[in-house]
């Protein structure tokens, strides 16, 4: 068979990101709840605006007051279905827990929106869920079979409908019963008439954490949310863990067999906001150490280092304080263009970069500059940030990126592409260097990956502490839907299947 061309072969790959969609990874959501204040509603608000990264096509709260359940879910971002404060006034009650959905492909439709609420025989329940399930397709198919009725296309639902026909009894007892019968990775807050509870999967690949505020009690994604209320960061809900917060007080319950934790390393490379702690490490000073890794690992002569505005500053930083260069703002980002800002048409879809990123042609002109980016997914968005800084100036560009080639499709509630698209899993590294125009290409490499999140020696191959299977392939959790033929990837939470 012929050798193809790195040009048809890069065109085989069929990218079509949308123009104005940065070409990162998307995380699937956040979750927020909160127990024990007047104003749960307004500091659920509040936390959802400091998870915003993390899911920015709908977001919905659920709380609870006087017998009853007050729901408002919406499409858009926090800021624009909760700027109406007769909203977050019929959200009352001392409870309350919201989600945040991320961005991604497909019809957005309302009865998809999180949080999910089920009338069971026991009460009310609402869930919200950050995660993926991987044996979702084999459980739905059951329950359906049954004579279950799903109203969305979520995983989500699928847990409700576990608990609604457990054969336990009690709320936690019936939800343990569900919780037992899911592989895949999730963090989920849930609120009933007298309880918030907090899960998170016995492997610990999504983040959870535990807050209080005077007298409340917090749950979050990330402790962002439990800054912006003022709430103290108590600890990380541990892997396995179920919290059960009620009039009693808080308990912690372990219903899992033990698993090794396997936390999700690219948490630190992109996901987390730099002002969280996660997993008990600073985000900002782990993506700095990753620079430093790449300067010790991928040395150069140039002028100047440039990030990939915003999540590659960080990493920049790292790098040029390691090497010795001088950081500078050469590319300035537009924080102000929505997705759907302008439809693209043929005539202006290559100046699709242009609206969220323009050169510093003062900065860039006449210098040998080393971009620094958190990863590279497809590669569209490289290539014309690449081009764009070379018509500015630039004399050489070198690209360094903050981690390892991204050669696998993440099947635990991150929306990526398949590893067609993936231009790691297709392309040589020089191969990608060329297609994108760069005089260099260089990754860091896993083991300096691993020694910037905490781990002096690095990667240990026969017992990883992190979930890297986007680098390497090694899914800790079975894929069961996977294994069994099923979809590979989990239903898209804003899909129309019907």
């Amino acid at each position: 068979m012929p050798k193809q061309s790195v040009g048809a072969r890069a065109s085989s790959l069929s990218w079509s990101a949308h123009p104005f969609d940065d070409d990162k990874f998307h995380e699937e959501c956040g979750v927020f709840g909160i127990w024990g204040t007047p104003d749960a509603a307004a500091h659920t608000v509040l936390g959802l605006h400091a998870l915003q990264h993390r899911g920015q096509e709908a977001t919905g709260i659920v709380s609870f007051d006087s017998g009853q359940f007050n729901i408002h879910r919406a499409l858009g971002l926090v800021g624009e279905s909760f700027d109406d404060p007769r909203v977050v006034q019929r959200l009352s009650g001392e409870s309350a827990i919201g989600h945040n959905r991320y961005a991604t492909t497909g019809d957005t439709i309302l009865r998809n929106v999180q949080p999910l609420v089920a009338e069971l025989e026991s009460g009310g329940l609402a869930m919200a869920h950050n995660g993926n399930l991987t044996n979702c397709g084999l459980l739905r198919q059951t329950l359906v079979r049954k004579g279950a009725i799903f109203q969305s296309t979520t995983d989500t639902e699928v847990i409700l409908h576990l608990v609604a026909t457990s054969t336990h009894r009690g709320l936690v007892d019936r939800l343990t019963d569900a919780l037992l019968q899911l592989e895949g990775a999730y963090s989920l807050v849930a609120l009933t008439n007298k309880k918030l509870i907090g899960v998170r999967d016995p492997a610990g690949v999504r983040p959870l954490v535990l807050g209080r505020l005077d007298k409340a009690w917090t749950i979050a994604s990330e402790t962002c949310a439990l800054d912006i209320i003022g709430a103290h960061f108590v600890r990380d809900i541990e892997p396995g863990e179920m919290v059960v917060i009620d009039e009693a007080g808080i308990r912690s319950i372990f219903p899992f067999v033990e698993r090794p934790r396997r936390f999700c390393i690219f948490e630190f490379v992109y996901f987390a906001r730099p002002d969280s702690v996660v997993n008990g490490e600073d985000v900002y000073q782990v993506r700095k150490r990753i620079g430093a890794e790449l300067a010790k690992e991928a040395p150069l002569e140039a002028d100047i280092v440039v990030p990939v505005p915003d999540s590659g500053t960080p990493a920049a930083i790292g790098y040029a304080e390691a090497i010795g260069l001088p950081f500078d703002l050469g590319i300035i980002r537009n924080h102000y263009v929505g997705r759907t800002f302008i439809e693209p048409t043929d005539q202006i879809r290559h100046l699709g970069v242009k609206l969220k990123h323009n050169a510093n042609r003062g900065i860039l002109k006449g210098k040998r500059v080393v971009l620094v980016d958190d990863s590279v997914v497809r590669g569209t968005t490289s290539t014309k940030i690449v081009q764009m800084v070379r018509e500015a100036g630039a004399t050489e560009v070198h690209l360094r990126i903050a981690s390892p080639p991204t050669t696998h499709s993440c099947f635990y509630g991150v929306d990526t592409p398949s590893r067609d698209k993936l231009i790691a899993a297709n392309l040589s590294n020089d191969e990608i260097a060329d297609l994108i125009g760069v005089d260099s290409l260089q990754y860091v490499s896993m083991d300096g990956l691993y020694r910037a999140v905490g781990l002096p020696n690095g990667r240990d191959v026969d017992n990883p502490t992190h979930c890297d299977a986007c680098f390497t392939g090694e899914y800790p959790i079975p894929l069961v839907d996977r294994e069994d033929g099923r979809p590979s990837a989990q239903l898209s939470l804003l899909a129309d299947t019907a």
